[in-house]
């Protein structure tokens, strides 16, 4: 039994969060096609503890003597392994234990060589695990060091040797070594698996001379599509196209507390319903104080042999309280709750709180959910930044299926960006509970963290960046001010939760605009200035930062307190001439994305996107939605609100609206493309690497582009 081959999902993942394993040999020799193991160790990385499970130490029979050359350097002997296993015992347990983990090791092309030969030699099909060697990795780093031996990275990193020319010490070692170079390479730019295994193609210096001694090669080449359909079509992509309002029963089912059992049972029976809602008791506020009844309480209570169960009050054996899941949540994520909690029914709310309808495990029964569970349940139980950035893999895998299931790009778009949220409330969750085991108390007044930008518009892809700010309400000007004891206490908050999302993928801004830097964590009376300045003023330099605020979404804390400090934003821009004015000459100032030829303008073969494409669409219509007082937050949205209400020509709304959805899947898709092939993600795209349809569509949409300057009522600029 070989190694398992892992998936071709960790490609995307940032290195910390990959689950790897650290694995060393100790062998008879040096020679590569005739030396014998004697001792195999591995070391698990991404585990929360270092007990025995995470670690995989044997000594080996070779079937052959070991040279005293061989025992002076690792110690083992003869008679250390005449009573171990041979190799052909211990290698399935080795491969079970290793699963479908990265396999990491230093100077790993030998290990690989020899390990490809035992199984040659006992008969043993031979499948490489993906691997990548912690050497090529120093030498990406540090290029300058006299060489890159185990013991001098080491010392240079200033990590601990474990026991030398053992297996299991050198597989610690080089474990610590790769933890050690993971914050280095992301400061390199070499963020993902995929992308330090396309740097490391480039030493072809190393690789010549490994290849000339027989090491096995060591490299996973990302460029190799998937093995089969497989791996994109495995998504059953229903609970991420729709929404919980699409699957519920309507309108919910409601009865008083002292309604008897036999009534409420001939009421399910008539509907065809398997639960009911039961009304707060009397004097109580209805906001999270209703209960469930379902039928398997009544079957639980009608198996009690109590007397007289048929006449009790249903409040007798309701559950409570009642959890619920917005009607406007994709079903994966009721899915995930449902799951998680045990339930198998929740109650359905609307935008405004109001109890509007059930959705039941029954409801559905249609859908594959494991894709979903495994998605939606996993950032709640995520413990560490490393649990969430496998998230972003997982996310990734969603996004594949969904575009080779040809799903609407918009709807993927929200999924990403539903998720960022998520992420970012579960980082500030593990944020507060850092702070309070270290003694920091809880947060010292009500406070709101927001997602703004295109995570807040619900249009984000998977080049993610942070766009966050938080809002606190410390009563007193003292206590509100920049260094004073809230803020300080929210700085650190802050940049807990950017250095958590950072390690988990979601990279820091480059332009600082999250919580972690004072201007984007104000208290109430802070941001009312601030907004005053933004809208006032019309500073060129301000209007990038407020225009990314009329997109903020409360994904933490007190939405109350987000979602009035958005209000305020919203009715001042609105009704400030000046400010409507300098937003617009700013949106209009953008270069035609097309050549005279009609063809897009590309740099190095790619044009971006975002700037040549999206961000005109999107700061029309967030100008659009801010003038003409329109809720709606994303792109589509807004401009669907400007349709309706007849405030510009149906026709080039409807040509924007679709055009914004084709540039949002050409984004995708060569995103995606760029994950496999280890190059840094962003929103330039390279038309000549798309089927002939799709460039033709890229030239049509790119092409509507300039008719954001009828919505905006201004020639272009310069």
């Amino acid at each position: 039994m070989s190694f398992l081959r892992a998936g071709d999902s960790l490609s995307g993942l940032p290195l910390g969060a990959v689950p790897a394993v650290a694995l060393d040999l100790e062998t008879t020799g040096l020679d590569v096609a005739n030396d014998r193991i004697v001792e195999v160790a591995a070391v698990r990385l991404q585990s929360d503890g270092g007990g025995a499970e995470n670690r995989f130490s044997r000594l080996v029979n070779p079937g052959l003597p070991i040279p005293q050359s061989s025992t002076r350097i690792h110690g083992i002997s003869d008679e250390e392994v005449a009573g171990a296993e041979a190799f052909a015992e211990i290698v399935p347990e080795l491969s079970q234990w290793v699963g479908r983990s990265l396999v990491i090791g230093y100077a790993l092309g030998f290990d690989l060589a020899v390990l490809k030969a035992e199984h040659q030699r006992y008969g043993i099909d031979w499948t490489a695990p993906r691997s990548i060697d912690v050497r090529y990795l120093v030498q990406l780093v540090a290029p300058d060091l006299p060489n890159q031996s185990l013991e001098l990275a080491a010392k240079w990193l200033g990590v601990e040797i474990g026991e030398r020319h053992r297996a299991l010490g050198d597989a610690e070692t080089a474990a610590r070594i790769f933890t050690a170079l993971v914050p280095r390479l992301r400061e390199k730019g070499i963020v993902t698996l995929a992308q330090a295994e396309r740097v490391c193609r480039n030493l072809t210096t190393r690789l010549e001379e490994e290849a000339q001694a027989g090491w096995h090669e060591v490299l996973h080449d990302s460029r190799i599509a998937p093995e089969s359909v497989a791996e994109y079509a495995r998504i059953d992509s229903f609970p991420y196209r729709h929404r919980v309002y699409d699957v519920m029963r309507f309108p919910a089912v409601t009865l008083p507390p002292a309604t008897a059992v036999r009534e409420a049972l001939a009421l399910m029976m008539a509907k065809g319903i398997s639960s009911v809602f039961v009304d707060p008791p009397e004097g109580r506020e209805p906001e999270g104080s209703y209960s469930i009844l379902t039928e398997r309480d009544l079957l639980r209570a009608f198996n009690s042999n109590v007397a007289g169960v048929r006449d009790a009050p249903i409040a007798r054996y309701a559950k409570g309280p009642l959890v619920t899941v917005d009607s406007e949540e994709f079903v994966y994520r009721a899915i995930a709750s449902m799951s998680q909690r045990g339930f198998r029914h929740l109650g359905v709310r609307d935008p405004q709180g109001k109890l509007v309808g059930a959705i039941s495990a029954r409801d559905l029964l249609r859908q594959r959910a494991s894709d979903a569970l495994a998605l939606g349940d996993s950032l709640e139980r995520a413990a560490s930044p490393a649990d969430l950035g496998r998230i972003w893999s997982g996310l990734t895998t969603v996004a594949r299926g969904l575009v080779f299931e040809e799903a609407d790009p918009r709807d993927i778009a929200a999924i990403i960006s539903r998720e960022l949220r998520a992420l970012t409330r579960r980082a500030c969750e593990l944020a507060e509970k850092e702070m309070a085991d270290q003694g920091k108390g809880a947060p010292p007044c009500p406070y709101a963290m927001m997602v703004l930008g295109s995570g807040g518009r619900g249009e984000s892809l998977l080049a993610m960046d942070q766009d966050n700010a938080i809002v606190f309400d410390a009563g007193t000007a003292e206590d509100g001010a920049p260094g004073g004891a809230a803020d300080r206490w929210f700085e650190r908050l802050g940049t807990l939760v950017a250095d958590m999302l950072n390690e988990a993928g979601v990279i820091y801004c480059p332009g600082g605009i999250m919580a972690s830097k004072p201007e984007w964590r104000l208290d109430v009376a802070g941001w009312r200035r601030r907004l005053e300045v933004w809208i006032t003023k019309a500073r060129p330099e301000d209007l990038l930062n407020s225009d990314i605020f009329f997109d903020a979404v409360s994904v933490y804390g007190e939405r109350a307190l987000a979602e009035s400090l958005y209000r305020e934003a919203q009715a001042a821009a609105g009704g400030s001439r000046n400010f409507i004015m300098a937003m617009t000459l700013k949106a209009g100032d953008f270069q035609p994305p097309l050549n005279w030829l009609g063809r897009p303008r590309l740099e190095n073969g790619r044009i971006d996107l975002k700037k040549s494409g999206l961000m005109p669409i999107f700061s029309a219509a967030r100008i659009v939605a801010l003038s003409h007082k329109l809720d709606a937050r994303s792109t589509p949205e807004r401009l669907e609100a400007a349709r309706q209400r007849d405030l510009f020509d149906g026709a080039v709304i409807g040509k924007l609206i679709e055009a914004h959805r084709i540039l949002l899947g050409a984004i995708l898709r060569q995103q995606l493309r760029d994950i496999q092939h280890g190059i840094a993600l962003s929103n330039k795209v390279a038309p000549g690497e798309m089927p002939a349809h799709e460039r033709q569509q890229l030239t049509w949409a790119l092409g509507q582009v300039d008719s954001v300057r009828d919505l905006l009522g201004r020639p272009a600029v310069g």
